[in-house]
């Protein structure tokens, strides 16, 4: 779950007079990255690609972090979508400095495959097992180092956990134990290698968040008992279950030039080979399959049905006071809480008119957002997923990061420009956005 301070106003600017320019795919990778007026991974010299003739049209915030960009670990990831004749979209990718070997802390970004393999896994269990649904209640018990046992959640009608409930809770404030229930329930071997059989090929997903484990412990994974809600009876049961491999990369990842542990300074980088990972394209291409299963192979798809669909659209874009659950109808989650390109800097009440399909990470520093965007009156639609580390001292967990100062006006701002620029930007057909007009 994220905590934040209030954020300082910014400027909005005109978005009159943006560079337009057509890419070609280069068909290198699954997620298809675009290399046409700039390099792929952005060096100093070479032509400006798409997005920084974006940035540099609004020099009074971009200028000073893009100045900074390998500092600042700057990784950009922007999709057009065309529709043609029949509606069906074409999708055009800009990047900036994005790189699959570039190391970077997703912190809460790993939720969102989490979430859509879990769904996958309850619908394929319903098939073999009757009665098991998103919302079946679930027990989940402790059996061995490092488990917590839950039996009850106040956050839901019923009071009791299901798999639904903690998707949700995912999309909505970015819960940390709703994801490690689902991490619980997946298994640390079938997240990883699930995803990997579907072509995201980078990607480590190691542990839960916010708690500490032993890399033993995060191997294990809870039982977890599936019941009916009336009489009781047991569903299905998972058990205990322990993955033997290790999931590391080949080199050792070191960061910074130091980090606090127990109250104290280690002045050495901060060792991340063990943590999460996933690229950048990886992000966007897992929520492209999601929300355009129809334009992916068929490969990178995951086995959704309508009714499932639905749930992972409208927990992706409700905003906390739209959820029904008192706790997060108050102040402390704000209609931008998790919603970082375009909102993140202010708590103003977002207009109907724009709906985010998104997932937000901040931890170490590190600040990501992969979101598909539409604005339903304007026509609007795109793809956009951000990185920027904001760790200005190179000290890890010592709490002093620039969230405030640079981190969220930059990828508000980022969020604002890249809009106005598909605001202008021309179109052979108007897309037809009923599909998600019950999201509005």
């Amino acid at each position: 779950m994220l905590h934040r301070a209030p954020m300082p106003d910014i400027p909005r600017f005109s978005h009159s007079g943006l560079f337009r320019c057509r890419w070609l795919f280069a068909g290198i990778l699954p997620w298809l990255l675009v290399v046409s007026c700039g390099s792929m991974t952005h060096s100093a010299g070479s032509p400006q690609n798409l997005i920084e003739q974006i940035l540099r049209q609004h020099p009074d915030w971009s200028d000073h972090v893009i100045r900074r960009a390998t500092d600042y670990e700057i990784q950009i990831l922007y999709t057009q979508i065309d529709r043609d004749q029949n509606n069906f979209p074409e999708f055009t990718s800009h990047a900036y400095r994005v790189d699959p070997d570039a190391y970077f802390y997703p912190a809460s970004t790993v939720k969102m495959p989490v979430a859509f393999l879990a769904l996958e896994k309850i619908r394929q269990l319903g098939r073999s097992h009757a009665g098991v649904g998103p919302y079946t209640p679930v027990r989940i018990d402790s059996a061995a180092p490092g488990q917590i046992a839950v039996l009850h959640d106040a956050s839901t009608p019923a009071g009791v956990p299901s798999i639904g409930h903690y998707i949700q809770k995912i999309f909505l404030v970015s819960d940390n134990d709703a994801h490690n229930r689902l991490y619980e329930f997946l298994g640390q071997k079938q997240l990883n290698e699930a995803l990997w059989a579907k072509g995201y090929e980078h990607v480590r997903l190691n542990h839960r968040l916010a708690v500490s484990r032993t890399p033993e412990e995060n191997a294990c994974t809870n039982p977890i008992t599936f019941y009916d809600p009336e009489t009781g009876d047991v569903l299905h049961e998972q058990p205990l279950v322990c993955n033997d491999d290790s999931y590391l990369p080949p080199a050792p990842i070191l960061r910074g030039k130091g980090y606090v542990s127990d109250g104290q300074l280690v002045e050495e980088p901060m060792n991340f080979t063990g943590k999460n990972y996933i690229a950048v394209g990886d992000l966007q291409a897992m929520l492209k399959a999601v929300l355009f299963p129809d334009a992916v192979p068929e490969q990178q798809r995951f086995d959704l049905g309508p009714q499932d669909l639905d749930l992972i659209y409208r927990a992706m874009s409700q905003l906390p006071r739209e959820s029904g659950i008192a706790k997060y109808e108050d102040e402390h989650y704000w209609d931008g809480y998790v919603k970082f390109t375009l909102f993140g800097d202010n708590k103003e009440r977002i207009e109907p008119g724009i709906r985010v399909f998104n997932k937000v990470g901040v931890a170490y520093g590190y600040m990501t957002e992969n979101a598909y965007t539409i604005d339903y009156d304007e026509g609007v639609e795109y793809l956009l997923t951000a990185v920027i580390c904001v760790n200005e001292n190179g000290i890890f967990d010592d709490g002093k990061y620039a969230y405030d100062e640079i981190g969220f006006p930059f990828l508000a701002n980022l969020g604002r420009a890249i809009h106005a620029y598909e605001v202008d930007r021309p179109r052979r057909h108007r897309p037809d956005l009923s599909r998600f007009e019950p999201y509005r």
